[in-house]
Protein backbone atom coordinates (compact mmCIF):
# COMPACT_ATOMS: atom_id res chain seq x y z
CA UNK A 1 0.00 0.00 0.00
CA UNK A 2 1.13 3.65 -0.92
CA UNK A 3 2.16 6.03 1.99
CA UNK A 4 2.34 9.57 -0.13
CA UNK A 5 4.59 12.24 1.60
CA UNK A 6 2.12 14.23 0.37
CA UNK A 7 -1.33 14.36 -0.84
CA UNK A 8 -3.05 18.01 -1.69
CA UNK A 9 -7.13 17.44 -2.02
CA UNK A 10 -9.63 19.75 -3.57
CA UNK A 11 -7.42 22.54 -3.07
CA UNK A 12 -9.29 26.20 -3.87
CA UNK A 13 -7.60 29.56 -3.97
CA UNK A 14 -9.07 32.63 -5.53
CA UNK A 15 -7.61 36.70 -5.25
CA UNK A 16 -9.81 39.59 -5.05
CA UNK A 17 -9.22 42.27 -6.81
CA UNK A 18 -11.09 44.75 -9.88
CA UNK A 19 -12.33 41.20 -10.48
CA UNK A 20 -12.31 37.69 -8.43
CA UNK A 21 -9.62 35.26 -9.77
CA UNK A 22 -10.16 31.92 -9.55
CA UNK A 23 -6.60 30.14 -9.23
CA UNK A 24 -7.07 26.79 -8.13
CA UNK A 25 -10.47 25.24 -8.41
CA UNK A 26 -10.64 21.53 -6.51
CA UNK A 27 -6.90 20.82 -7.43
CA UNK A 28 -5.65 17.32 -6.66
CA UNK A 29 -2.35 15.90 -6.34
CA UNK A 30 -0.31 13.01 -4.59
CA UNK A 31 3.04 12.77 -4.11
CA UNK A 32 5.43 9.75 -3.21
CA UNK A 33 8.78 9.17 -1.75
CA UNK A 34 11.34 9.56 -4.37
CA UNK A 35 8.83 11.06 -7.11
CA UNK A 36 10.12 14.01 -9.06
CA UNK A 37 6.71 15.93 -10.67
CA UNK A 38 7.11 18.77 -13.33
CA UNK A 39 4.00 21.02 -13.33
CA UNK A 40 3.61 23.00 -16.21
CA UNK A 41 1.38 26.29 -17.78
CA UNK A 42 1.22 29.44 -18.85
CA UNK A 43 2.60 32.30 -16.85
CA UNK A 44 0.08 33.55 -13.88
CA UNK A 45 -1.68 30.01 -14.17
CA UNK A 46 -1.10 29.22 -10.43
CA UNK A 47 1.75 27.39 -10.33
CA UNK A 48 3.64 29.74 -8.07
CA UNK A 49 0.21 29.27 -5.51
CA UNK A 50 0.36 25.96 -6.13
CA UNK A 51 3.64 25.73 -4.34
CA UNK A 52 3.20 28.13 -1.72
CA UNK A 53 0.10 26.05 -0.36
CA UNK A 54 2.54 23.06 -0.75
CA UNK A 55 5.02 24.49 1.21
CA UNK A 56 2.95 25.70 4.12
CA UNK A 57 3.61 29.78 2.89
CA UNK A 58 -0.05 29.83 2.53
CA UNK A 59 -3.52 28.65 2.97
CA UNK A 60 -6.33 27.37 0.62
CA UNK A 61 -9.70 28.69 0.40
CA UNK A 62 -11.28 25.12 0.82
CA UNK A 63 -9.37 21.42 -0.05
CA UNK A 64 -6.62 20.33 2.00
CA UNK A 65 -2.79 19.63 2.23
CA UNK A 66 -1.90 16.48 3.57
CA UNK A 67 1.56 15.71 4.95
CA UNK A 68 2.52 12.13 5.93
CA UNK A 69 -0.98 12.04 6.99
CA UNK A 70 -1.52 15.32 9.27
CA UNK A 71 -3.20 17.99 7.65
CA UNK A 72 -1.33 21.47 7.87
CA UNK A 73 -4.85 23.25 8.20
CA UNK A 74 -4.79 21.85 12.01
CA UNK A 75 -0.84 23.39 12.30
CA UNK A 76 -0.44 26.83 14.01
CA UNK A 77 1.73 28.60 13.26
CA UNK A 78 4.57 27.89 14.86
CA UNK A 79 4.11 24.14 13.72
CA UNK A 80 3.96 25.02 10.21
CA UNK A 81 7.61 27.20 10.61
CA UNK A 82 8.70 23.99 11.94
CA UNK A 83 6.99 21.99 9.13
CA UNK A 84 8.94 24.54 6.43
CA UNK A 85 11.97 24.59 8.20
CA UNK A 86 12.43 20.32 9.00
CA UNK A 87 10.82 18.76 5.91
CA UNK A 88 10.54 21.17 3.12
CA UNK A 89 13.43 22.73 0.81
CA UNK A 90 12.37 26.20 -1.22
CA UNK A 91 14.31 26.80 -4.59
CA UNK A 92 13.46 29.88 -6.10
CA UNK A 93 13.94 31.33 -9.81
CA UNK A 94 15.26 34.37 -7.54
CA UNK A 95 17.95 32.92 -5.24
CA UNK A 96 17.32 35.14 -2.45
CA UNK A 97 20.85 34.67 -1.23
CA UNK A 98 21.82 36.97 1.72
CA UNK A 99 24.51 39.57 0.32
CA UNK A 100 26.57 39.77 4.02
CA UNK A 101 26.53 35.91 3.94
CA UNK A 102 29.81 33.36 2.44
CA UNK A 103 27.66 30.98 0.50
CA UNK A 104 28.80 28.34 3.73
CA UNK A 105 26.97 30.77 6.04
CA UNK A 106 23.61 31.05 3.36
CA UNK A 107 23.85 27.16 3.26
CA UNK A 108 23.98 27.35 7.08
CA UNK A 109 20.94 29.17 7.93
CA UNK A 110 18.20 26.79 7.98
CA UNK A 111 20.74 24.76 10.13
CA UNK A 112 21.04 27.47 12.52
CA UNK A 113 16.95 28.20 12.16
CA UNK A 114 16.43 24.53 13.38
CA UNK A 115 19.34 24.54 15.75
CA UNK A 116 21.79 22.13 13.99
CA UNK A 117 24.07 24.02 12.85
CA UNK A 118 27.04 22.37 14.51
CA UNK A 119 26.28 18.92 13.17
CA UNK A 120 24.66 20.37 9.78
CA UNK A 121 28.13 22.18 8.85
CA UNK A 122 29.47 19.06 7.61
CA UNK A 123 26.74 18.59 5.17
CA UNK A 124 26.30 22.10 3.92
CA UNK A 125 30.21 21.52 3.10
CA UNK A 126 29.39 18.55 1.43
CA UNK A 127 26.62 19.77 -0.58
CA UNK A 128 28.91 22.94 -1.71
CA UNK A 129 31.22 20.54 -2.96
CA UNK A 130 28.89 18.73 -4.70
CA UNK A 131 27.57 21.59 -6.43
CA UNK A 132 30.99 22.27 -7.98
CA UNK A 133 31.72 25.33 -5.03
CA UNK A 134 33.86 23.16 -2.71
CA UNK A 135 36.66 26.46 -3.42
CA UNK A 136 33.88 28.96 -3.31
CA UNK A 137 32.70 28.71 0.67
CA UNK A 138 33.91 31.68 1.59
CA UNK A 139 32.70 33.80 -1.25
CA UNK A 140 29.71 36.15 -0.92
CA UNK A 141 27.29 36.03 -3.62
CA UNK A 142 28.34 38.79 -5.39
CA UNK A 143 31.64 37.43 -5.85
CA UNK A 144 29.83 34.61 -7.49
CA UNK A 145 28.03 33.97 -10.95
CA UNK A 146 24.34 33.52 -11.40
CA UNK A 147 25.07 29.98 -12.11
CA UNK A 148 27.31 29.77 -8.65
CA UNK A 149 24.46 31.64 -6.67
CA UNK A 150 21.16 29.27 -7.81
CA UNK A 151 23.69 26.25 -6.89
CA UNK A 152 24.07 27.78 -2.99
CA UNK A 153 20.34 28.24 -3.00
CA UNK A 154 19.79 24.52 -3.76
CA UNK A 155 22.83 23.57 -1.30
CA UNK A 156 20.43 25.64 1.39
CA UNK A 157 17.12 23.82 0.47
CA UNK A 158 18.75 20.30 0.95
CA UNK A 159 20.49 21.51 4.18
CA UNK A 160 18.43 20.26 6.41
CA UNK A 161 17.68 16.67 3.82
CA UNK A 162 13.91 17.61 3.49
CA UNK A 163 11.67 15.13 2.40
CA UNK A 164 10.28 17.43 0.03
CA UNK A 165 11.43 20.01 -2.48
CA UNK A 166 9.33 22.52 -3.79
CA UNK A 167 11.10 24.22 -7.18
CA UNK A 168 10.10 27.37 -8.60
CA UNK A 169 11.47 28.13 -12.03
CA UNK A 170 14.54 27.38 -10.13
CA UNK A 171 16.50 28.02 -13.46
CA UNK A 172 14.57 30.80 -15.14
CA UNK A 173 17.56 33.02 -14.45
CA UNK A 174 20.14 30.94 -16.42
CA UNK A 175 20.97 30.09 -19.45
CA UNK A 176 19.77 26.77 -20.83
CA UNK A 177 23.05 25.08 -20.42
CA UNK A 178 24.21 26.40 -16.86
CA UNK A 179 20.34 25.54 -15.96
CA UNK A 180 20.45 21.97 -16.67
CA UNK A 181 23.94 21.42 -15.47
CA UNK A 182 22.51 22.79 -12.14
CA UNK A 183 19.09 21.03 -12.02
CA UNK A 184 21.07 17.48 -13.10
CA UNK A 185 23.24 17.93 -9.79
CA UNK A 186 19.99 18.21 -7.74
CA UNK A 187 18.27 15.18 -9.37
CA UNK A 188 21.66 13.67 -8.89
CA UNK A 189 21.21 14.41 -4.96
CA UNK A 190 17.61 12.95 -4.95
CA UNK A 191 18.66 9.70 -6.25
CA UNK A 192 21.06 9.81 -3.16
CA UNK A 193 18.15 10.94 -0.75
CA UNK A 194 14.92 10.08 -2.56
CA UNK A 195 13.17 12.91 -1.34
CA UNK A 196 10.34 14.23 -3.22
CA UNK A 197 10.29 16.79 -6.18
CA UNK A 198 7.45 19.34 -7.56
CA UNK A 199 8.74 21.52 -10.27
CA UNK A 200 7.32 24.57 -11.82
CA UNK A 201 8.80 24.98 -14.74
CA UNK A 202 8.66 26.15 -18.43
CA UNK A 203 11.37 23.78 -19.70
CA UNK A 204 10.87 20.97 -21.40
CA UNK A 205 14.48 19.87 -20.99
CA UNK A 206 13.98 19.85 -16.95
CA UNK A 207 10.30 18.82 -17.16
CA UNK A 208 11.46 15.54 -19.49
CA UNK A 209 14.06 14.64 -16.18
CA UNK A 210 10.85 14.70 -14.45
CA UNK A 211 8.67 11.15 -13.56
CA UNK A 212 5.89 12.69 -14.02
CA UNK A 213 4.79 16.45 -16.13
CA UNK A 214 1.46 17.69 -15.52
CA UNK A 215 -0.21 20.25 -17.07
CA UNK A 216 -2.11 23.07 -15.11
CA UNK A 217 -4.93 24.90 -16.10
CA UNK A 218 -8.51 25.57 -15.56
CA UNK A 219 -7.37 25.63 -11.87
CA UNK A 220 -6.64 21.61 -11.91
CA UNK A 221 -3.72 19.82 -12.99
CA UNK A 222 -3.84 17.01 -15.84
CA UNK A 223 -0.98 14.19 -16.44
CA UNK A 224 0.88 15.03 -19.75
CA UNK A 225 1.76 11.48 -21.50
CA UNK A 226 5.01 11.82 -23.83
CA UNK A 227 2.85 12.91 -27.34
CA UNK A 228 1.19 15.23 -25.28
CA UNK A 229 4.46 17.22 -23.71
CA UNK A 230 5.97 17.26 -26.15
CA UNK A 231 3.28 19.04 -27.94
CA UNK A 232 2.25 21.29 -25.24
CA UNK A 233 6.16 22.56 -25.14
CA UNK A 234 6.40 23.06 -28.85
CA UNK A 235 3.40 24.99 -28.97
CA UNK A 236 5.09 27.27 -25.87
CA UNK A 237 8.10 27.49 -28.04
CA UNK A 238 6.53 28.76 -30.77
Amino acid sequence: MSNPVLVAEGLCKAYDGVDRITVLDGLDLTVEAGDSVAVAGVSGVGKSTLLHLLGGLDRPDAGLVIFQGESLGGFDAARLAEYRNRHVGFVFQFHHLLPEFTALENVMVPLRIGGNEAEGADRARFLLDRLGLGARLQHRPSQLSGGEQQRVAVARALAVEPTLVLADEPTGNLDPGTGLAVFETLRELQEEQPFALVLATHSESLARTCGRVMRMRAGKLETMGENAARDYFDGVAG
